[in-house]
């Protein structure tokens, strides 16, 4: 997912703050930030030349493939979606200034119940009154294929302080780091 770094500030640094991460590197950085999310935004229709469908969604989970794992209504808008248009944007935001995540995959729609098994929780049950045995829960599983992210070195508080500093100095001094996920 290639963005452009032309008018960036990037381009006024001193270090560098671009660092494409690959494999386990790519996984761990989105399963670190999709769980400070606790949910993101959910796009479908991408494909479809309608305007596209956002809804949050609570992310169940990101296993060891970096697959991102939710659990849905089978006869939910969204499935529909998916099943005609199995394209999918999700839009992560763990912090009000670090930690965002822009993921673009293929979803599919299974009923393997001993996944539901797995990432279910009581408080689950809010969305599916039948519990873990509902007939209408169904998983989605989004693959991702292509995936950017935005973040902090060494966490907000280091951010803070080199902003300060920025302003101080006249200097840019952002401890942002950014770069493309690569999960296969």
């Amino acid at each position: 997912m290639a963005t452009s770094q032309e008018g960036s500030t990037n381009n006024t640094q001193e270090e560098n703050n671009i660092k494409d991460l690959g494999g386990k590197a790519a996984i761990e950085k989105l399963r670190t930030l999709a769980e400070k999310s606790e949910s993101c935004f959910f796009c479908t229709n991408i494909k479809t030349g309608v305007p596209l469908s956002v809804r949050p969604m609570a992310i169940q989970q990101v296993d060891d493939e970096g697959n991102i794992w939710f659990m849905s209504m089978k006869d939910s808008h969204k499935n529909d979606e998916i099943s005609t248009d199995p394209f999918t944007h999700l839009l992560f935001q763990a912090g009000a200034h670090a930690g965002f995540v822009n993921i673009y995959g293929i979803s599919e729609i299974s009923r393997d119940q001993a996944k539901i098994d797995e990432l279910w929780s009581p408080f689950i049950k809010t969305w599916f009154q039948g519990g873990k045995d509902d007939p209408n829960i169904t998983l989605i599983k989004v693959i991702p294929s292509e995936g950017y992210y935005w973040d902090t070195k060494h966490g907000t508080a280091v951010a803070f302080l080199k902003m300060a500093a920025s302003v101080i100095t006249g200097k840019t001094m952002d401890d942002s780091v950014e770069g493309n996920l690569e999960v296969d």
